[in-house]
């Protein structure tokens, strides 16, 4: 598992394993509902992002399991010329292939899908209670430039 990963769009059909990867830590497990069915939230976010040309849901997959997940999105900016930018949201492996190199192929997947978009910056945040996460941001090239805030409505 893990040594011959493709990327795609995520279906419907995927969102199961995605919402278990999303609950599978200490933090998700406090925000998501993993249950079966799933709740109808999750249903009505997917035809959201998979309507709109400038997000992306992507899977990682091993033969037919879905491993990894991130979303993408492309948005326009004033400044920078009138740069566009990629936000890289919702990284997640699953447990099984934890530390064999998906989440760094999953990052430089959407890093060169965001070169094909012609953005000029790629951007991410990672949860200050996720030190490795943030560790594991920076061995790929990510610097910490700017502080990030955020309000919860």
């Amino acid at each position: 598992m893990g040594t011959d990963i493709k990327f795609r769009m995520a279906t419907e059909k995927d969102l199961s394993a995605i919402v278990a990867m999303l609950a599978d830590d200490v933090l998700g497990s406090k925000r998501e509902r993993y249950e079966h069915p799933l709740p109808n939230s999750y249903i009505k976010a997917f035809e959201a992002i998979k309507n709109d040309p400038n997000n992306e849901l992507i899977v990682a997959y091993d033969q037919h399991e879905v491993v990894g997940v991130q979303q993408i999105t492309f948005t326009p900016y004033i400044t920078h010329q009138g740069g566009w930018r990629a936000t890289i949201e919702g990284v997640r492996t699953s447990a099984s292939v934890r530390g064999k190199g998906v989440g760094t192929k999953l990052i430089r997947w959407a890093i060169q899908r965001a070169e094909e978009r012609g953005c000029h910056l790629v951007q991410l945040t990672t949860d200050k209670k996720r030190p490795d996460a943030l560790r594991f941001y920076e061995s790929i090239g990510f610097q910490a430039t700017h502080e990030g805030l955020k309000l919860k409505l």
